[in-house]
């Protein structure tokens, strides 16, 4: 008889055992969860560094981490080398691997991989040795910055802390980083080269060059900067950009088989996973969301699923003019005349742009929708737009089913990324 290994490998269902979360609304999927769901904006002014210069003063920051509470995983000494990225990796793991209960050792340790996706790394490592270098000298640059400054440091980090001797890489696909590094993860288990995975997303880009090289895309909301919590106004038609926000999700997938074995708790199931690009431009969406319009089909079509299994959508709602306008008409274009039916919010209204780490959150909040019954409000929706006449659950959470539910990530380049996950059944 084959084992859970064999046979057929495209039937290998994967689900969602564990999470892991550090967010502007607190460093704990519960408190992250709680905050979405009040409706409460995590945007402020920045604190981390004097923003007066700069015409964007504002973000969603991290502002209660402390390493201390990882001790255990990560030492004092370690700790004040390593990059913020990959200290904020470290931490949402050990939440994830906590809540799944998985215990890595030398029975299963090469059957099981990190894959942390990162659009930039490690940029306060990178400024920081810039600074030193320019007023120091390049002899008085850290050793540990060569290291500590790529973004495959995360999952590298990951699996020595943790044992994962499986499959381990890093992803950068700008804001579609998250959604395609989980939606890989979700691969490797299903062709069989992993039976588990430690996967998500992060970024820490809160940064003097951060915000200025961002800011100059003219992406970003400065009309905001005495009001922020009102800035990040996805589909709403005063938007006028996004606002940066900081963190870390990761979530722990496994192999049905071999979840059930070990009598882990299964939160929910992922159902697919579809990637494409759109060839168009840098930054701005090809006209009519035509890419992820096809990146949506893509996944239904894989997941065996049909436009009206969809009962919710985590939209990528940056809160940009073009961007959300895409969104909207790709999701009218798949679900027709249901797509003014299917609830639709942006947790970006609430904690800003994660970057690279924003698939991974909003994967999150997409499992938590499917097991609670919740859907998060977007936030500061007040003035319809005729381009965006969907139903965004505006301002306030709202009760529902959820059988089926779908995140959306697009990216700086053209890239689209969907993931899809349902509820468990035997």
């Amino acid at each position: 008889m084959l084992d859970h290994r064999q046979g057929d490998l495209g039937q290998r269902r994967v689900v969602v055992t564990g999470l892991g979360a550090i967010t502007p609304l607190g460093c704990s999927v519960d408190q992250y969860w709680s905050g979405l769901l009040a409706g409460t904006s995590a945007i402020d002014r920045i604190t981390r560094f004097d923003p007066s210069r700069f015409a964007v003063q504002i973000a969603a920051q991290v502002n209660d981490f402390n390493v201390e509470d990882y001790a255990e995983y990560i030492d004092r000494k370690e700790a004040r080398r390593i990059d913020w990225f990959i200290q904020l990796s470290i931490a949402a793991a050990a939440q994830a691997i906590k809540q799944a209960g998985l215990k890595i050792d030398e029975s299963n340790a090469d059957m099981i991989g990190a894959l942390i996706g990162s659009g930039i790394g490690g940029l306060v490592t990178i400024e920081q040795s810039m600074h030193t270098l320019i007023e120091k000298g390049p002899m008085r640059v850290s050793p540990f910055t060569g290291p500590y400054m790529i973004p495959n440091m995360a999952a590298g980090m990951i699996a020595i802390t943790f044992g994962a001797k499986g499959p381990n890489f890093s992803i950068a696909s700008a804001c579609a980083t998250g959604n395609n590094a989980i939606g890989e993860a979700f691969e490797i288990i299903r062709r069989g080269d992993a039976d588990a995975m430690i996967t998500g997303g992060v970024e820490s880009q809160i940064t003097e060059f951060g915000l200025a090289a961002f800011h100059r895309t003219t992406a970003m909301s400065t009309s905001h900067n005495d009001d922020p919590k009102h800035a990040s106004r996805p589909f709403d038609a005063k938007r006028d950009g996004f606002i940066f926000g900081e963190g870390c999700g990761v979530l722990i997938f496994e192999e049905l088989e071999f979840a059930k074995k070990r009598g882990a708790n299964i939160i929910c199931e992922v159902a697919s996973y579809a990637a494409n690009d759109d060839a168009y431009h840098i930054s701005a969406p090809a006209e009519g969301g035509a890419g992820a319009a096809k990146a949506i089909r893509r996944a239904l079509q894989k997941g065996n699923l049909r436009p009206e299994d969809v009962d919710y959508i985590n939209a990528h709602g940056t809160s940009t003019l073009l961007n959300d306008a895409a969104e909207t008409t790709a999701i009218k274009t798949v679900f027709g005349e249901r797509a003014y039916n299917i609830p639709i919010s942006s947790t970006k209204s609430m904690i800003g742009h994660l970057l690279g780490a924003a698939g991974a959150v909003e994967a999150i909040a997409t499992v938590k929708t499917v097991e609670t019954g919740w859907i998060h409000p977007t936030i500061n929706y007040e003035y319809p737009d005729p381009a965006c006449d969907l139903d965004y659950v505006p301002n306030k959470a709202r009760q529902k089913d959820v059988r089926v539910a779908m995140s959306n990530s697009f990216g700086f380049g053209g890239h689209n990324a969907i993931v899809i996950f349902k509820k468990y059944e035997a």
